[in-house]
């Protein structure tokens, strides 16, 4: 009987807790024998660490990345009644967020060579609802930064501006990408961040991050995600269970220290790609002057 042939996985989310194994089960540990498992001092270190990495002024930790862009509209004021644009090429939870929060998805096509937002196409797109008979007001933008390039922020947040729109940014897959010296996710009124086990910055499980400069909605998004409430048991707004675990928190403050290195460790990995597929006729992923791409994914057109 022949032997099963070996299993070459494109990803192995295992790896990130070998190599960090004994530092992650202290901080394990520590949360464990520390007797405060919901939104405690692991959960407040890390987000207080995380925004100051990000050099925001405030990071909410959710329940996962899907929450946070659902919590971060939700706390900008969308909902019934207002458009939100975003990309059709995206992960189906940017959606499912602009959804949830009781708005509509306006769904535009990206740049062909970025793969993110297109800023012509924005502007297209607000021009043409704004002249239509729709009742559908359009509210906000949601850039992607896909697969770790980050979109065209300057160029969307000018069209914004101009059209008095909120702009939320969609971060799931660009944690430690900057456009120049400024990481994506301080840019718009809110990001929202994942930290699936597969993303840059890795949970052992679910959890996402609200980010913002604007300390009134980061109180809001607190209320949000733990009922509304302003103080225990008492709601003044409609709000959700969404906390970020402290074991999860204890892990990402484990991982967050080595997310530059092992951005690094990325972008060489797909330095060496390129220059072996560069004969291939493939559209390789752009590497574009002033913007630091973190290689979330590494995707190849035909």
């Amino acid at each position: 009987m022949k032997p099963d042939p070996e299993v070459v996985l494109p990803a192995d989310p295992g790896a990130g807790y070998r190599a960090h194994a004994e530092e992650i089960r202290q901080a394990v540990t520590r949360v464990l024998t520390g007797n405060n498992y919901i939104l405690g001092p692991e959960v407040a270190a890390f987000e207080q660490e995380f925004a100051g990495y990000l050099g925001a002024g405030f990071s909410v930790g959710v329940a996962s990345g899907t929450d946070a862009l659902h919590l971060a509209l939700m706390a900008c004021g969308i909902g019934p009644g207002a458009g939100v644009i975003t990309v059709s090429h995206t992960a189906v939870a940017t959606v499912a967020a602009i959804e949830s929060a009781g708005a509509v998805p306006i769904l535009v096509d990206v740049d062909p060579v970025t793969h993110t937002l297109d800023p012509e196409r924005l502007k297209d797109a607000v021009n043409e609802y704004r002249k239509s008979s729709s009742e559908l007001r359009v509210k906000a933008v949601l850039p992607v930064h896909l697969y770790g390039h980050p979109a065209n922020v300057p160029a969307i947040l000018e069209i914004a501006s101009r059209h008095e729109l909120v702009v939320v940014e969609d971060c799931a897959q660009s944690h430690g990408a900057r456009i120049g010296a400024v990481c994506t996710g301080k840019f718009g009124a809110a990001s929202a961040f994942s930290f699936y086990p597969t993303k840059n910055l890795p949970a052992l499980g679910d959890g996402g991050a609200v980010v913002t400069n604007d300390a009134a909605l980061a109180a809001r998004v607190r209320m949000l995600r733990e009922y509304g409430w302003q103080e225990r048991y008492i709601s003044q707004i409609p709000g959700t269970n969404s906390r970020l675990d402290e074991l999860q928190a204890a892990i990402l403050r484990v991982r967050l220290k080595s997310l530059d290195a092992e951005n690094e460790c990325r972008g060489e990995i797909a330095a060496i790609y390129s220059e072996r597929l560069g004969e291939l006729p493939l559209v390789l992923p752009a590497v574009t002057q002033n913007l630091h791409h973190v290689f979330h994914q590494y995707v190849v057109q035909t």
